[in-house]
């Protein structure tokens, strides 16, 4: 009754609303607070996320980058063309090398997307040369002490191996005894083989082809069919030379006069796709001069081997 009659008791009630909405607004701040803890907590775990990501995004670019040797820092340490003498002796060095029993690896790499697992966990972050050398064959050991690739005249079936050494193949590099040797272009051809490693010069001729036409219309046309008979008969004129010496018209593997031929055929582009099916190797030369030259020239470029130092 006092508090009424003095006014205090609407002061009392106005004092118990103000801490009603005072305890209210003090718990909507505590949970504010937790709130923004946990906004907080989840911003810094995102962070943590997008960094592990980016890292990783980071890591697999440098991978690819790697994987697709498309960087311009990564190069050989050097090139050399071997043949001849320098051919032996690099091959002599590289068949020296003795190791445990699974040390050395030697992998055929036939092409670029061909790298065995092997190869690529051996050479690392080098992989990317062997693919830029391939065809070839890689070597290495497990101490990094070699670390080549070889680009041999005939490139073997794709493998890899670990071994107590290297593993090379003589024929991979050299003409065997058996090896007879062709070169044929357009309107010449000349042939030889191999006696103790050494080119023997054999047969060549060379045949009356016109030269390229720069007329037009019918006469250019009939100039042309001329001239393509002329190399049609020059072709068959160079397998008849080949079956007279091979002892036969079946080609590569037949019965020569001493034993059985390996074929290897060498020349212009555009005729070479005659002498596929008989021969055990084609491949393109860029070679001039008379038939015995032009065949020395031809055989020199064939029986090279490029090396890369990776």
């Amino acid at each position: 009754m006092l508090d009424e009659l003095l006014g205090r008791a609407e002061l009392k009630a106005r004092i118990a609303e103000l801490e009603d909405e005072r305890d209210a607004l003090a718990g909507r701040l505590e949970g504010e607070s937790e709130r923004r803890k946990e906004a907080a907590r989840a911003r810094q775990e995102a962070e943590k996320e997008v960094n592990r990501l980016e890292d990783r995004i980071t890591e697999l670019e440098d991978r690819v980058e790697r994987l697709s040797g498309d960087d311009d820092s990564l190069d050989f340490r050097g090139t050399e063309d071997l043949r001849g003498d320098r051919l032996r002796e690099v091959l002599s060095r590289l068949n020296s090398l003795s190791t445990d029993a699974e040390g050395a690896l030697t992998a055929a790499v036939s092409d670029d997307r061909s790298l065995p697992s092997a190869a690529e966990s051996a050479f690392g972050d080098r992989a990317p040369l062997v693919r830029r050398g391939a065809p070839c064959v890689a070597l290495t050991d497990d101490a990094g002490l070699v670390s080549v690739a070889l680009s041999p005249p005939r490139q073997p079936d794709g493998f890899d191996a670990w071994s107590d050494g290297f593993d090379l193949d003589p024929t991979w590099f050299h003409p065997t005894e058996t090896t007879v040797v062709a070169l044929v272009r357009g309107d010449l051809f000349a042939l030889g083989r191999y006696e103790d490693g050494d080119l023997e010069f054999v047969e060549g001729f060379e045949s009356d082809v016109k030269s390229a036409h720069s007329k037009g219309g019918f006469s250019q046309g009939r100039f042309e069919r001329i001239r393509e008979g002329q190399i049609d008969d020059h072709i068959d004129r160079c397998h008849e030379a080949l079956d007279e010496f091979l002892g036969g018209d079946s080609g590569a593997g037949t019965g020569a006069a001493d034993g059985d031929a390996d074929l290897v055929v060498l020349g212009e582009r555009t005729v070479l796709g005659e002498f596929r099916e008989r021969a055990a190797l084609t491949a393109t030369v860029d070679a001039s001069g008379d038939p015995e030259a032009a065949l020395t020239e031809a055989s020199r470029e064939f029986w090279t081997t490029r090396l890369y130092r990776l």
